[in-house]
C-alpha cells in the first residue's frame, strides 16, 4: 500500500495537521474548512498572563477542487479570545512574517508530502508581511 493517502479523511488530515504544530484550532475545525492561529508577540508583557494580548495571525483552510486553499490574516488577538484586523506595529512585522512564513512552508511540505495535496493561497488572503 502506498504511503500517500490521495483522498484522505477528516481525521487523517486532523493528525497531519496536528503533527504540524501548536496552530491547529481543532475544535473550530470541521470536515473540509480548519483553523490555525500563531500568537507571535506579546503586545505587552507587563500585565499579567491572562490579561495579555498578542499580535500573530489566522488562518482558515478551505478544501477546493484543486487541494486546499489557505486564506491568512493578520491582527491582534484580544483578551477576550478574538482576532481583530489590524495593521502591525513595526516592531511585530519581522517575527509575525517569520512565525507566518514557517508555518505555511510546514503546511505545504505536509500536505504534499503525505496526500498530494496542493495549498493555494486565497485571492484576499493577506499577503505575507
Amino acid at each position: 500500500m502506498s504511503e500517500v493517502t490521495k483522498k484522505p479523511t477528516h481525521y487523517r488530515l486532523l493528525t497531519a495537521l496536528k503533527a504540524i504544530g501548536p496552530y491547529l484550532r481543532e475544535p473550530q475545525s470541521e470536515d473540509g474548512h480548519y483553523i490555525f492561529d500563531c500568537l507571535s508577540v506579546c503586545v505587552s508583557d507587563k500585565k499579567s498572563p491572562e490579561e495579555r494580548e498578542f499580535w500573530g495571525w489566522w488562518l482558515e483552510l478551505n478544501r477546493s477542487e484543486d487541494g486546499f486553499t489557505a486564506k491568512y490574516n493578520i491582527g491582534r488577538y484580544n483578551v477576550a479570545g478574538d482576532w481583530d484586523s489590524q495593521a502591525l506595529p513595526k516592531k511585530a512585522v519581522a517575527e509575525v512574517n517569520r512565525t507566518q512564513e514557517a508555518f505555511h512552508q510546514k503546511l505545504v511540505d505536509e500536505l504534499s508530502k503525505k496526500f498530494e495535496i496542493s495549498v493555494q493561497l486565497d485571492e484576499e488572503s493577506v499577503e505575507f508581511v
